[in-house]
Order: C-alpha cells, then structure tokens, then sequence
C-alpha cells in the first residue's frame, strides 16, 4: 500500500526475452555475410594463376583488370552480349613476368588503384549491428525511463500520443448523456472543481482524483467522462488500458509517465482510461512471473496516482466492467476512491435516450418512442441508438422517406430474435408451430398477472422458430411471487397447447422448459418462495452484476437439502404446467381460432389477438397506447 516512486526494476527474463538473443544473434551473421557476399559477387570464375598465363598465351585474353595482387581477365567471345570472365591470384615474383607475356600479347591492361577504405567496410556493418543490439537491450530492461530519453522518432514510436489532448470534433455536455442522472449528480461537483481550483483549495477541500466508472457495456461511461471535460472545458487525455501493453517491458510504464506528465503540464485536465481491468488485474496471479509488462505497468499507474499533490487540478477517470477483477490497490482512498456505478436505463431514461439519438431523424407520425421504449427492456444506450441504426437502413431498404413503425419492429426483432430465416417448414410443422405460439399467447391474455401482449409471429429469426412478445406497463425492479408464477405458466403453455391439441409434445419446448426450470429454481433457492424450505441462499451460481454471465460456485449446503429444492422446484413446474392446461381447455374455440389466423397471416398484431379471443374486452395494452399518445 506504499508509496511506488520507483519503477520496479526487471529482475528475471521473460520469454520473449530468453529468445530474443539466440535469434538476434543469428540474424547478425545472416546480415553480416550477406553484406559481405554483396560487396564481393562477382561473375568472374577464380583460377590458378598458370591456367591465366596459358589462356593469355593462346590468344584467348581481350583484357585485363589488374588490382594489387589480383588479376581479373575477360576473355574473347564471337557474342557480344556473352562474357566470360577469369580471376586469379598473382605472386609477387610472378607479376613482372605476367606484365611482360601481356605486353608481348598486346592484351589490354587497366590498373585499380589499391582501396584504402577496406577496413571501414569490413567494420560498417558490426557498428550497425551492435548499436542495434544496445538499442534492444536498454528497451527490453526497462532501464531507459520510458519515453523520456529517447530521440524524437522513438519516442513519439514509445508514448508520443499522449502528449497533446484529444480535441472533441463536437463538445459533448451532460445534456448529451441520457438516462444516468445518478452517475452525473456524482462527477458533477468535479466541474465546479476543474473550473474554479482555487475555490476548494482556500477551504482546504480535496476532491478525489480517482473516479471509476462502473457498469455493464454500452451504458455510456466514455461519453459521461467526456461530458465530463466538455461542462469543464478542459483539455481531455483519452487512452485504452490496452494500449499501455506492448511486447517490451518497461515501455507500457514509460507510457504512463509521459501521459501524466503531459496532463499536470497542462492542468486542470482530464484523464481517461478506458478498460481499465485490461491492465488493471489483481497482482501475484502467476502469470508473467510477476515482471511481467502488465505489472510494471498497474505499479507506474499507482506510483502516479500517489504523485498527486492536493493543489494539482487533475482528475483521472477509469471505465470498467470488470470491477471484480480489479487489483484491491487501485481501489483503496487516494486513488480509485470514488465509485460510480452507471446502470442499464430504465424505461423513462429509454425514452430520453431515444429523444436524443432520433435528432435529425426523419421519422414517421406512427412512430411512439413511448411503445419502443416499452419494448426494449435491458437495452444499453448503445443498443438504443443502434436500433435506431437499424431501422434507419430497414427504411432505406425499401426506399421510404421516412422511418415508420413496422421499421422499428423490424429491427428491434431483427436486434433481439436474429434475421428472418428463410425455410421449408412442413404443414404439419407450421400447424404444431402455430399451436405452440397460440398457447403462449392465450395464457398470457387470460392471466390476470401477465404483461400485455405485442404480438405473435410465426416467422424463423435467427434460432426462433417464432415467438409472441409482450410489453410490460411498468419497469419491475422486483419481482413479486404472484408475476412469476405467472411467467412459468407462459413459458410452459407452448408445450401444454401441444399436449391438448396435438395430443404429443415436441423439441419445440425446449427453451421454455430451461427458463421455467431457472425461474423456478430462484424461486426456491435463492428468493425463498416455498412454504417448507423458507427463506435460505441455497443457489450454487451467482449472476455477474455487469456481464449477465452466471458464475458457478462450490455448494455449501447438503445433499438431503439439495433433494428437497429438487422437489421443490418440479412442484412448482408441473402445478403451473397444470394451470396452463386448464387455460387451454376452457378457451380451446378461441385458440382454435386464432391457430388459424396465425397460420394464414404469420403475425398477429395486439388487436388482432383481442378481436379473436374476446372482442369486447378492452386490452391493456390499448389503453396504454391511448395514454402514452
């Protein structure tokens, strides 16, 4: 938990580096004997030296080029284009002998003045050679101190990015982030500081210097840091945790340095690392021996968080949505001290996001952003906008002028279910389809705890072979006992539709089934909801609190105990498979009915629906049109 003012030091190799050295030392000589194979080719063919005095002798010789103690012949040809070429070593006692059978020949004689720069070329490439190694050895060590001693080519190359701020095409400002009001209320009070520092240091106030962004993927945490810099007008430093990690030690450490320093020098400013957990893991794991880049780099991050004086006016925001693997130290007081979770929106912050990504729009009077909004639960802002994306191209598709409703459908379906599919679906398959989905459908209209049904389509998406959505009235934050029953008695209707009309079930159940088995175990293990067993955590998994990814854990309860969830649960399925049969046998005209109408039409709209169970009925989700209008 101390101080990091020094740079830990690479005190064990790591892979890379163990074979850096047999493969630098290899290339060296490759490059070393082709510099000098190039510097000697030569078409000549080497000869003794007496086979050069007969070949002279016979008449063979055209000219000579005479250099030191070598003798290079071209000899004569009948085609131009076509040289021969002879060379020879010629001792010191032989070569006035040699200049005496030339002359007697009248061979052609050019003389090469001796090369006094011989030595120089043999040494130019070891010079290269070992600067390049020395270069390589201080940036593998980590010794050199990052980016800061190195000239300007390599040191732009080893952190160059971060030293001018990144200027925003468009200054975004908190009346651009939708839908998290908490998480702006709490880095607010950090514009005020950015603006006006003097202010809090007179009553001796420090504001934190650590801000981390929690929260599932596409929630916003980037454009809230940047709304950030843009309310305080301040130069804004953006970066990713994995752009810190490279190949060669030190040079991730030496990054973090200059982008600190760049930031005081340019105070007050803003720094944002996104994806924070990418460098930001716990330490001693084993991975990398614990030299490894990664770590030198987590500690220059601490050591610079700690080299805050309380008067510099910078303030550093991480994003993350791994919070649980985050090292503890980045998260004690006077680093990450404050934390700010931004959350999935709600239906209302839905509605405001889609108020501001459907600007400049072009959208049709039958778009209720009321009813997408309603029907996009546990969409981020990022799937917002790119539903609107979607319906957008769906438009231009067909050539509109403006984006209707049916585009929007289209694409949220497109979003959440996958492409239509097209396939050769048997009768009798289309008809046991039809039965399935009419199931769902009339256990949700006749349920008196049911959301109000959007509609039911036969049409394959993705791995759906259809489907029937519903809309829920009111965002549910807690699930009460009453609505989940209700939940398993749809979910297992498909399958009891099946049973009653067809008199057979089929594989088509097999999602259904999964989810009611899941609901209904939370039910029992984790929410306490059966009578015998009472309110006791018996669940062998728990939910990430960001991804959705369920994360199994050791049970710590007994097998007897383990028994009774079983019965427990297979209560609680096969009374609510009971109840849903009940509802398919007292209104079995009705679905018959609207088997049909599915079957001819593919998709029936909420009207529809009510039209074909109960006309007089005022639907729930009619009304709720009338009020959202």
């Amino acid at each position: 938990m101390g101080n990091h003012s020094t740079p830990p030091q690479n005190s064990g190799p790591t892979p890379f580096n163990r074979w850096i050295v047999p493969l630098f030392v290899f290339f060296s000589f490759a490059l070393f004997f082709s510099v000098f194979n190039l510097s000697s080719q030569n078409t000549a063919q080497t000869v003794s030296y007496s086979e050069i005095k007969d070949r002279i002798r016979s008449g063979e010789v055209q000219q000579v080029v005479w250099s030191e103690h070598e003798i290079d012949a071209e000899l004569r040809s009948e085609k131009p284009t076509e040289k021969t070429r002879l060379r020879a070593v010629v001792p010191i006692q032989g070569q006035a002998e040699l200049l005496l059978l030339l002359e007697k020949h009248k061979v052609e004689i050019t003389a090469e003045a001796p090369s006094g720069n011989s030595m120089i070329a043999y040494l130019l490439p070891w010079i290269v050679i070992l600067g390049f190694y020395y270069w390589m050895s201080r940036k593998m060590s980590g010794g050199m101190g990052g980016a800061g001693g190195m000239p300007g080519g390599l040191k732009d190359l080893l952190g160059g990015r971060f030293t001018k701020p990144s200027k925003q095409s468009k200054r975004i400002t908190f009346d651009d982030v939708a839908g998290q009001d908490n998480a702006k209320r709490e880095v607010s009070e950090l514009v005020e500081f950015l603006r006006d520092p003097e202010r809090f240091e007179k009553l001796g106030a420090e504001v934190p210097h650590g801000v981390l962004l929690m929260g599932p993927p596409g929630t916003g945490k980037t454009l809230l840091a940047r709304a950030l810099a843009g309310e305080a007008d301040v130069p804004f430093f953006s970066t990713s945790g994995s752009e810190f990690i490279e190949v060669f030690v030190g040079v991730g450490a030496g990054r973090v340095r200059r982008m600190f320093e760049a930031a005081r020098k340019q105070a007050p400013s803003i720094i944002f690392i996104d994806e924070l957990d990418s460098i930001g893991r716990t330490r001693g794991t084993g991975l990398g021996g614990g030299h490894d880049e990664r770590e030198q780099t987590l500690n220059q991050i601490l050591a610079e968080l700690d080299g805050f004086s309380p008067r510099e006016a910078v303030v550093v925001l991480a994003a993350t949505n791994r919070p649980d693997v985050l090292d503890p130290a980045l998260l004690r007081p006077g680093r990450f001290d404050r934390h700010v979770t931004l959350s999935l929106p709600d239906k209302l912050a839905r509605e405001a996001i889609l108020k501001i990504h459907v600007k400049g729009l072009p959208l049709g009077e039958s778009v209720d952003l009321g009813i997408v909004a309603a029907g996009t639960p546990g969409f981020s802002g990022a799937d917002l906008k790119n539903l609107l994306n979607e319906s957008a191209i769906t438009a231009a598709r067909r050539e509109a002028a403006k984006i209707t409703m049916d585009d929007v459908d289209e694409a949220r379906d497109k979003i959440v279910m996958g492409t239509v599919r097209t396939l050769a679906i048997l009768p009798e398959e289309k008809h046991r389809l039809a039965v399935h989905e009419c199931g769902h459908t009339a256990a949700a209209f006749f349920s008196e705890n049911a959301d109000p049904i959007y509609k039911v389509t036969i049409i394959p998406r993705g791995r759906s072979l259809g489907g029937t959505h519903m809309l829920p009235e009111k965002e549910r934050h807690t699930l009460s006992e009453e609505y989940l029953r209700t939940q398993l008695v749809i979910l297992l209707a498909g399958r009891a539709a099946e049973k009653v009309f067809l008199d057979s079930v089929s594989s088509g159940a097999d999602d259904d089934i999964k989810r009611a088995t899941d609901m209904a175990r939370s039910m029992v293990a984790r929410w306490g909801m059966d009578a015998e067993i009472g309110p006791i955590n018996l669940r062998e998994s728990e939910d990430h609190p960001f991804l959705g990814q369920t994360i199994s854990q050791p049970r710590s309860f007994a097998d007897e105990t383990a028994a009774r969830v079983d019965e427990a649960v297979i209560a609680l399925l096969k009374n609510a498979d009971k109840t849903a049969a009940q509802i398919i046998k007292a209104n079995r005209r009705k679905i018959e009915q609207l088997v049909a109408q599915l079957e001819a039409e593919e998709t029936l709209d909420a009207e529809q629906i009510r039209a074909c169970f109960n006309p007089t009925k005022t639907s729930k989700l009619a009304s709720k049109k009338a009020t959202t209008k």
